[in-house]
């Protein structure tokens, strides 16, 4: 699996991470692990293609303790095993890692 990873984070740092992602109704219904939606733009043509049938297409955020992970894998939570099922190409990796790291700033989260 390959992850975009974080650590060294403070406990404080990933309460107020957990509650800003339960705010934007992100949850997944699992302690710690979060629901990130990629944008409709940044989605695979076989993920555009499969958008009704399998989608939302989403990346896992996974909060712990004192650090994060983004799981750099597309999921469809409409299906669990199918060819939209990819992981992320370049350009949404970049996407995905800016929104993080800004989303974090914007939470006064040193990084």
């Amino acid at each position: 699996m390959r992850w975009y990873a974080i650590d060294e984070l403070s406990t404080e740092d990933t309460r107020k991470l957990t509650a800003a992602l339960a705010d934007m109704e992100l949850a997944s219904g699992m302690d710690g692990l979060f629901w990130l939606p990629v944008p409709p733009e940044k989605l695979s043509p076989v993920q555009r293609e499969h958008k009704e049938s399998c989608g939302p297409h989403v990346m896992g955020l996974e909060v712990e303790e004192h650090a994060l992970r983004l799981e750099l894998l597309v999921r469809a939570r409409g299906r669990m095993h199918c060819d939209c099922v990819l992981q992320a190409h370049s350009g949404l990796r970049s996407h995905m890692i800016d929104w993080l790291e800004q989303f974090l700033t914007g939470l006064d989260i040193a990084h």
